[in-house]
């Protein structure tokens, strides 16, 4: 069996890498062809990044970014049709949410080749999101919805996709963070605050809807300050830029450092008493290691953490994000919303049926 599987951004190459890993570990005949959109370029995404994250190289890399969404996904599917063509798999394997995923769901489709859609299901129900059109459109293309919770599979049944498509899998992001925890290696911090790592609250900022809206972003960077605690913050580019654009200071409680990678990403995590965050992906990070999560957005799609009252959606309300980063607590019974760690292998079993 050959298995096509399209990625463009660096949380989805976290994600099919323990996929990977289960299809060499339980199905070595699993012929996996991986395309990498390129649809973030990431100067990590180098030989070292692969070997310390233990990642296949791409197969391909379409070097495919920088335009608008209509550009980029249309490029993807004019690529990605020449190599489903040429390799004819007998699935492809989508993620997420990104422009990569929508593309590579549409290609397989002209081609009527089975898309599996690993994280179906979720639903933000804000559809001025591109991300939010990409979930839905892939869904309704695919005919393997892999789901990682019981919300997502609602969602599924509520638009009127049929249960035997839809099968409850748990995340594999779940997998990657048990599997990466042991790996992770402590950031090269700012002297004076290495010895205080267990007091700090770590926040990332880089959805376009806080960075590219003045007033949301001097909001929220008003309410990390008043909330009187140590910051640590690596400061993606576009929120630097905007930052500067609008000739806005950052607040004295916030230690602003580089771009971390993904192993140090995880140290931070770990190490944090609070995240705060505009962050799908590290909402759910904070869950697995049991740190309480603010959210500057007014929804996400990930509302079984809010439900269970360790996500606290603060918007750009100053005074909220304030109040529930110094109150924010982590208290939750059932540790086991997104499955048991083994969802990737689920997958593969699943592909093979």
């Amino acid at each position: 069996m050959k298995v096509l599987t399209v990625i463009g951004a660096r949380p989805q190459f976290i994600k099919a890498s323990v996929v990977s890993r289960a299809f060499k570990d339980i199905r070595p005949d699993v012929r996996e062809v991986i395309v990498h959109t390129g649809q973030h370029y990431d100067a990590n995404m180098s030989d070292v990044f692969f070997d310390e994250l233990c990642i296949s190289r791409p197969d391909y890399n379409l070097g495919i970014g920088g335009g608008t969404h209509g550009q980029n996904t249309g490029r993807m599917i004019e690529k990605l049709e020449g190599i489903m063509k040429k390799i004819q798999p007998q699935w492809v394997l989508v993620y997420g949410d990104t422009d990569s995923t929508l593309a590579g769901a549409l290609a397989a489709a002209k081609l009527d080749i089975p898309v599996a859609h690993v994280e179906a299901g979720l639903r933000s129900f804000n559809r001025k999101m591109p991300e939010e059109i990409n979930r839905v459109l892939t869904d309704h293309i695919a005919q393997i919805l892999l789901v990682p919770t019981e919300i997502g599979r609602q969602n599924l049944r509520n638009e009127g996709i049929a249960d035997e498509k839809i099968k409850l899998v748990g995340d594999v992001m779940y997998d990657a963070s048990l599997y990466y925890k042991s790996k992770a290696r402590k950031p090269q911090l700012p002297i004076g605050l290495s010895d205080k790592v267990s007091e700090y609250v770590l926040c990332t900022i880089h959805r376009a809807e806080n960075t590219d809206n003045r007033q949301r972003l001097t909001n929220i960077l008003h309410g990390l300050s008043d909330s009187n605690v140590q910051i640590i913050l690596p400061l993606h580019p576009r929120t630097r830029s905007k930052i500067a654009e609008f000739d806005l200071g950052i607040p004295e409680n916030i230690c602003v450092i580089d771009p971390v990678g993904y192993l140090e990403m995880v140290w931070l995590e770990a190490n944090s008493r609070v995240i705060v965050t505009d962050s799908g992906g590290v909402q759910k990070e904070a869950y697995f290691f049991g740190k309480p999560c603010v959210t500057i957005r007014d929804e996400t799609e990930w509302v079984e953490l809010v439900d269970a009252g360790i996500n606290q959606l603060v918007g750009d309300d100053t005074n909220l994000i304030a109040k529930s980063i110094r109150e924010a607590k982590f208290s939750l019974l059932n540790s086991n919303i997104y499955g048991q760690g083994n969802s990737a292998n689920m997958v593969v079993d699943l592909l093979n049926q």
